[in-house]
């Protein structure tokens, strides 16, 4: 049965409110997906929801929300309130929606919130302005069995959050970072130049997937993304 349900975040990030406004208006290729704000109220939004929706409160550096609804009473607010501490920035964010499989989608919502926030703090704090290439891939639907995140788990040695991984992706060559996050649903690895962020989603009954974001400036995103692709179908031949 469809459910309003409200997650929220809050936390101190390493930069000043206009960095961190720049990161979420302009620049969330870097660390979630990319989307597009019309930089005004009333401006569109696109990439976030699937039929795009509206900016509703544009404060530079202090205050941004976001609003989008379909002719079924669905919803999707997403509100920002960032506030100068300590030489950083304190963020204040909450979504509010509906969900239609209320239990699943709502602990996914958390879980990836929590992710998604701390991708936020490894991206001001690395590579804070600098330009991404973005891309995603997924497994295939052998990943939605429940241990299927294990494969992925052991093919890059992540076994400890702080942890370094050397693994090798045909294609694309030897990949050597931290582990900066890591739960049983999520994995976070941090290369000099790149954001990988793998996602045990089987845990709620969908694909594995990564997201990708190269802040190389020679990075290949194509080339990169059929390697990635194919070493993704390898772990779940």
């Amino acid at each position: 049965m469809a459910k309003e349900s409200e997650v929220r975040f809050e936390g101190f990030l390493p930069t000043t409110p206009a960095d961190t406004w720049a990161a979420i208006t302009t620049g969330s290729g870097g660390w979630l997906w990319p989307i597009r704000y019309e930089p005004r109220d009333g401006g569109a939004e696109s990439g976030l929801t699937p039929n795009g929706g509206m900016v509703t409160v544009w404060k530079p550096s202090q205050r941004f929300v976001t609003y989008a609804e379909d002719e079924n009473g669905w919803f999707n607010t997403l509100e920002y309130v960032l506030e100068p501490k300590d030489g950083g920035t304190y963020l204040r964010y909450e979504h509010n929606t509906v969900l239609d499989d209320f239990d699943v989608e709502y602990d996914a919502c958390k879980r990836h919130t929590a992710f998604y926030y701390h991708s936020l703090g490894e991206y001001l704090t690395h590579f804070n302005r600098r330009e991404v290439k973005y891309f995603k891939t997924d497994a295939p639907e052998a990943s939605k069995a429940p241990e299927a995140f294990e494969a992925v788990r052991t093919a890059i040695g992540a076994t400890v959050a702080g942890g370094e991984v050397l693994f090798e992706v045909p294609g694309v060559g030897t990949v050597e970072g931290v582990v900066d996050y890591l739960t049983s649903a999520f994995i976070g690895v941090r290369t000099e130049d790149a954001l990988y962020r793998f996602y045990g989603r089987n845990v709620w009954g969908w694909p594995v997937g990564i997201g990708h974001h190269l802040f190389a400036e020679d990075a290949d995103a194509d080339k990169a993304e059929r390697a990635w692709t194919a070493w993704l179908n390898g772990l779940y031949a």
